[in-house]
């Protein structure tokens, strides 16, 4: 029996692009829209003005402002700075290629060739950022605050921030300028749950056994596109991928697409966990099993 599912309302054709995965599946992912996108960076920039408010509180209970300013000056601007970049980086780079906002608002970040997120690929993409937005705006808040910024300094910064803030609205991918640089899209991260019964009648199903060598046919980063496919819920794309494996494990057929890749997904992230508790890592199906 194949899987079948009722989907969510699809994106706008424009918004539709080609992802093929390294079993040679088309996703057909969902680009995010600009509003979508400038949303969830708003809720990141909450997150961070709240821990930044924190932050300077501990620094005045530390008492390290009434002793120095010029030190808490210093302290508090490094703390941005880091707060910030490793806030977008270390989430981005993270098994879900999102930031908390953009978690909120189901988007992600992948890469636009089809193959894994690299982490110069999101170093690349958010110290744009920086220059796109942070860097002005704080040399003009700096400036501001020593009653040193003139109108031209002001409409400059603001004229240099607009440029690359709107940017995503002139191009058909809804790119910024860090996206181009690091070949990346940020795209909607749908997610087809199953219902309780579904759920409930799977539980009381048998599970397939698979030997050793099916799973070592995947690592960590194929585990995460089995799980984009098994979320997707397209049709094709679970058939392809489930006959892939079944052919290169040499599996018999059964019918049965969903389930198939449902059991064979649970058993790799068993196996993964188990190789990771004993120090052993596999980034992907080419890299060999080693210490760490």
């Amino acid at each position: 029996m194949r899987w079948r599912r009722n989907r969510a309302p699809k994106a706008p054709a424009s918004l539709r692009r080609s992802f093929v995965t390294p079993e040679g599946v088309d996703l057909r992912l969902e680009l995010a829209s600009a509003g979508t996108r400038a949303s969830a960076f708003i809720l990141d920039i909450l997150i961070l003005f709240i821990s930044l408010i924190l932050g300077t509180i501990l620094l005045g209970l530390l008492g390290i402002a009434q002793a120095r300013a010029e030190i808490f000056l210093i302290l508090w601007l490094v703390g941005a700075f880091m707060l910030r970049n490793g806030w977008f980086i270390l989430f981005e780079m993270g098994g879900r290629g999102a930031t908390p906002g953009k978690r909120l608002l189901g988007l992600r970040v992948v890469a636009r060739d089809g193959g894994r997120l690299t982490g110069g690929a999101v170093i690349a993409r958010n110290a744009l950022r920086e220059i796109e937005v942070f860097l002005p705006l704080s040399f003009l808040g700096m400036q501001a605050s020593q009653g040193a910024a003139d109108g031209f300094l002001t409409l400059f910064a603001l004229c240099w921030t607009g440029i690359f803030l709107f940017f995503p609205l002139f191009n058909r991918d809804r790119l910024r300028v860090g996206d181009l640089l690091a070949g990346t899209w940020v795209v909607n991260n749908v997610r087809a749950k199953l219902g309780a019964d579904l759920v409930a009648a799977r539980a009381e199903q048998p599970r397939r056994i698979f030997s050793d060598a099916a799973l070592d046919l995947y690592g960590i980063y194929e585990l995460q596109t089995l799980e984009n496919v098994l979320r997707g819920g397209q049709d094709d794309a679970i058939v392809t991928v489930a006959a892939t494996i079944r052919r290169k494990a040499g599996l018999p057929d059964d019918g049965d697409d969903y389930g198939f890749l449902s059991d064979y997904y649970a058993a790799l992230c068993a196996r993964l966990e188990r190789a990771m508790l004993v120090g052993r890592r596999r980034e992907d199906k080419h890299a060999t099993t080693g210490r760490r």
